[in-house]
């Protein structure tokens, strides 16, 4: 062969050696176009647009079916409008997307579901009232072939194909840690706490009050704290201030108390306000940092509040309703951790985003920053001092 031949054959290998890299890069792309992970969501809602192709590959509509606004505020607040973003971000048709509040009857929930079925939903958001109540909704869906994703709360015993939440035994183990912090930090001598929970009908609760017990359980178990007691959970603030005061006339010398939301622990502030009892005086805990909340903490009411930012779990539970709604298998990435269900002993894949804890040191830098709250609505009042010296600027 000659030098020549042999240049001309190497060029033409090489340029096939070119085209394969070439093709193999575009596959490649190819596989990797709309692939998100759990940790590329942000404030600016910038990775939905990755999903543009996932969503003109889907067909049919996505429900949302939201519980109530007894319970927090938050579903109305910042879930629904988070929602409509995160999938308008992505390139979903508002005429696609049906959101609706089932204003805790369960009845209407399962109602509102068989309408969204009915209409074209292809696949349901599901944040249940109750587990038995989200178990009939998954029934209904399963018969007429539509995906489930249970949403922020998980329907124990249902037949979900997937779970959107926080890490909520990571939420519990704030609270017992902030509750350890905030127990010194104000001084109090031989705690005596009250341990609250939420609803027993609400998984979420049961996991919450795992973590904060898990922190907690060993001061008891020592005599470091002492635990004046577990009565039965609710949502309901009005029935939390019942509890509260039904247990400090039946043991005086509680002076410090678990709450599992901040909607809770305002009914108790509200009551100890009433004996004039003063700031940093009487531990209390909570989560959701809903205005009430942070103005407590600022006033020294409260210890502090787990954030959720829900826009983070808004945006993971979009990107996977629009895999499902593609019948596409989500990410690895995406899909970060299992949550059991404890009626089935089985785990189900979950996304698992992280709770972060707020007092005072750290409320600029996150639910402000964020706009999670209106700072010029948080610093009124009693919290306008408060605000300046947490470094908080009304906007």
């Amino acid at each position: 062969m000659t030098q020549t031949n042999r240049r001309a054959r190497l060029s033409k290998t090489a340029g096939l050696a070119g085209t394969s890299l070439l093709a193999l890069g575009l596959i490649a792309g190819a596989a990797q176009a709309g692939s998100v992970k759990a940790s590329d969501f942000g404030a600016d809602f910038a990775a939905m647009a990755q999903l543009k192709d996932v969503t003109a590959k889907g067909t049919g509509k996505v429900g949302v079916l939201l519980p109530d606004t007894a319970s927090s505020a938050r579903y109305t607040s910042f879930d629904a409008p988070y929602l409509k973003k995160a999938f308008a971000a992505a390139g979903l048709s508002a005429d696609d997307l049906i959101i609706t509040n089932a204003q805790g009857s369960e009845a209407d929930q399962l109602t509102q579901a068989q309408t969204d079925i009915s209409q074209g939903a292809t696949v349901l958001l599901l944040d249940p009232i109750s587990s038995g109540g989200g178990a009939a909704v998954e029934k209904y869906a399963a018969e007429h072939g539509v995906k489930v994703i249970d949403y922020d709360r998980l329907t124990v015993g249902g037949s979900r194909d997937y779970y959107v939440s926080f890490d909520n035994v990571a939420v519990g183990k704030l609270i017992g840690k902030g509750m350890e912090e905030c127990l010194a930090d104000w001084k109090i001598d031989k705690p005596d706490i009250l341990v609250m929970a939420g609803s027993p009908d609400d998984n979420n609760a049961t996991l919450f009050k795992q973590g904060y017990m898990d922190v907690l359980s060993p001061m008891f178990k020592d005599g470091t704290y002492k635990n004046a007691g577990e009565p039965a959970g609710s949502w309901d603030p009005s029935v939390a201030r019942t509890t509260f005061e039904q247990q400090f006339t039946a043991h005086e010398n509680i002076n410090a108390v678990v709450t599992p939301n901040d909607d809770n622990a305002n009914a108790v502030i509200s009551y100890l306000k009433t004996l004039h009892v003063p700031a940093k005086a009487f531990p209390t805990t909570g989560q959701d940092a809903t205005l009430t909340g942070l103005q407590n903490i600022l006033t020294g009411y409260q210890c502090g509040t787990v954030y959720k930012p829900i826009y983070l779990e808004a945006q993971a539970a979009a990107a996977l309703a629009l895999y499902l709604r593609a019948s596409d298998t989500p990410p690895e990435g995406l899909v970060n951790g299992q949550t059991m269900d404890s009626a089935q002993k089985a785990e189900v894949p979950s996304i698992l985003m992280v709770p972060i804890w707020v007092t005072p040191k750290n409320m600029a830098a996150t639910v402000v920053k964020d706009n999670f709250v209106d700072s010029a609505k948080l610093c009124t009042g009693d919290a306008a001092g408060a605000c300046k010296a947490a470094g908080i600027g009304q906007s």
